[in-house]
């Protein structure tokens, strides 16, 4: 039987949802304390005044705990170490909501609370992620979930709630996109996007807001160089830094260029297609660099086997699974993957697009002697005839046997 419910913590943003959600808990469950609980991932001035609303709409305490460093240390670089990618999605809502739940529940258990709640939709995605991190670390905490109980059923009926309640909201209904931003990304759903054959209206003011349009982009190219240890990014431009200051400074030049704009229909977790649209500068930049750093410290077995444990290890994240010993074990062969992946990639930004200018590494497997049309000493073509017969000896027999082929 569940115990009687006195204090909750919430997962709050300040966002839509959160907000309506403070008062909606104080009515349903009279006399409970609720702690708001935010996890800077990076949401810049997302975080302005959210102490003062949270607590004038009826919260107790709000925790901002600032999260970017283990955010980036922790789970944006084991998938950019991996390249994992879901259906060209950078998986920037997926890896920050396991960091954020498990602080959720170390803040929970520190307070003696009785339930965790969150604002996510009963249609979503970020539900199961919250759920399952939150059983991993409490797996007795009751979890409310109001999208899946209250009678509210639009964002539009949230505004009517809100506006019913005295609650302040920076959106309108003209502005109200769902957006999810971090450090890494900011995703757009709703309103026009929901109908794929609306092309997103990328000039729209307010639309964008980590990048711009393509066409506005500089008509020069941008060059980065970006320098990586292990699989890990470690320096930009020759100026070594921390991850966080990175992935800003690559926020800022890729977006300037239009870089990292992605408009996607993908196959949610809970069984529907949806569409949004992603920013992800910093995250296309550093994954095409880590891919083509790659391209000349694996070998070929490494990197084709390589391939196929990345895409299930961005199931696995996508799904809400990081805390589970599949995901943790495929980490442990993707650190195994990377102690050669250390050099400089150099790529020029141009309206919206990646290119390749030059990459170097102390591990380099590629050989210019070996791989020159020029006479070399390393491989003897006259070899080749032997390797094709013995390839081809499968052919051959088959042939033999049912005929050749007409």
């Amino acid at each position: 039987m569940k115990k009687e419910i006195k204090k909750i913590v919430l997962a709050y943003s300040g966002g839509l949802d959160t907000s309506v959600i403070i008062p909606w808990l104080k009515e349903n469950y009279p006399g409970c304390e609720i702690i708001a609980v935010s996890g800077n991932v990076g949401q810049g001035t997302e975080l302005d005044g959210l102490e003062e609303k949270a607590l004038k709409t009826g919260a107790s305490k709000l925790y901002i705990e600032d999260l970017r460093d283990e955010y980036v240390n922790e789970y944006i670089w084991p998938c950019l170490k991996a390249d994992a990618k879901y259906e060209e999605y950078l998986l920037g809502t997926s890896h920050a909501r396991p960091c954020i739940a498990k602080r959720l529940v170390q803040i929970a258990k520190a307070e003696g609370a009785d339930a965790i709640c969150h604002g996510c939709t009963g249609k979503g995605n970020d539900q199961v992620r919250f759920e399952l991190a939150i059983k991993a670390f409490a797996p007795d905490m009751q979890i409310i979930a109001p999208w899946r109980v209250w009678n509210i059923r639009s964002r539009d009926e949230e505004i009517d709630y809100a506006e019913a309640h005295d609650i302040p909201l920076k959106i309108s209904r003209e502005t109200n996109y769902s957006k999810d931003k971090n450090l890494w990304h900011l995703s757009h759903e709703g309103l026009d996007l929901e109908s794929p054959a609306n092309e997103p209206d990328y000039q729209k003011k307010g639309f964008l807001e980590l990048s711009v349009s393509p066409e506005m982009a500089p008509d020069v190219p941008t060059y980065v160089t970006i320098h990586f240890e292990a699989g890990i990014p470690t320096a930009l431009n020759g100026e070594k830094m921390d991850g966080v200051t990175l992935i800003e400074q690559l926020n800022a030049i890729g977006g300037a260029n239009g870089i990292g704009i992605l408009d996607i229909v993908e196959n949610r977790l809970v069984g529907m297609k949806s569409r949004g649209v992603y920013e992800t500068p910093a995250g296309t930049i550093l994954y095409k660099a880590h891919a083509v750093l790659e391209s000349i410290t694996l070998d070929k077995e490494t990197s084709h086997f390589k391939n196929i444990v990345s895409q299930k290890l961005a199931e696995l994240v996508y799904n809400g699974q990081w805390f589970t010993p599949l995901r943790e074990a495929i980490a442990a062969f993707i650190d195994e993957t990377q102690k050669t992946v250390t050099g400089d990639v150099k790529l020029k930004l141009y309206k919206g697009n990646l290119i390749s200018a030059g990459v170097t590494s102390p591990f380099t497997l590629y050989d210019e002697q070996t791989a020159s049309f020029g006479k070399d000493e390393d491989y003897n073509q006259m070899d080749s005839a032997g390797f094709i017969n013995l390839y081809g000896l499968p052919l051959k027999v088959r042939a033999k046997l049912l005929g050749p082929k007409e």
